[in-house]
């Protein structure tokens, strides 16, 4: 097979990546394969070169041996929604609970006569209920008796009549 330096795989050594193929269609038997080699930008995430024991050159999937550290980032981060929130919400709640233990703390005064009051109205409606409750249930805990008063009668068969006093 003669050499020709304008062929693409005249520029190939042993060393160059063989990653695309193709199939040959001049001066070459269909067994034999060509291969193009990947652009930088062309080749996945997780895949590098790698030389084969034979001398080959090839890409292959690959573990990562050790791990880089990340680069640190100078650039701020946004605030998350939910940080902003609580950020809002803690001083409030804060100063809402404050302000009630404040005004609890002035109207305590108000507040104690507020319930001697209460207690006194309580006592003064019990006092004048339960005199009437008694009278009630003293009422229909006696019978009822109808006292009859002036009875009269005229003659020995005379009719009787009288007065109903309740």
């Amino acid at each position: 097979m003669p050499h020709d330096p304008t062929h693409p795989s005249a520029a190939l050594t042993p060393h160059t990546p063989l990653a695309r193929v193709h199939l040959a269609t001049e001066q070459t038997p269909p067994a034999m394969l060509r291969a193009v080699p990947l652009e930088p930008h062309e080749i996945p995430p997780g895949v590098q070169y790698v030389t084969l024991p034979d001398g080959r050159v090839t890409l292959a999937y690959t573990h990562p041996t050790h791990t880089e550290p990340e680069p640190v980032s100078s650039a701020s981060q946004p605030v998350p929604a939910w940080a902003k929130t609580t950020a809002l919400l803690a001083p409030t709640v804060g100063l809402g609970i404050t302000g009630a233990g404040i005004g609890l703390h002035y109207a305590a005064p108000g507040l104690i006569a507020m319930a001697h009051a209460l207690w006194a109205t309580v006592a003064l409606i019990a006092a004048g209920t339960l005199p009437l409750l008694l009278l009630r249930a003293r009422r229909r805990a006696t019978p009822h008796i109808t006292h009859h008063t002036h009875v009269t009668a005229n003659g020995l068969f005379g009719r009787a009549s009288n007065t109903i006093n309740h």
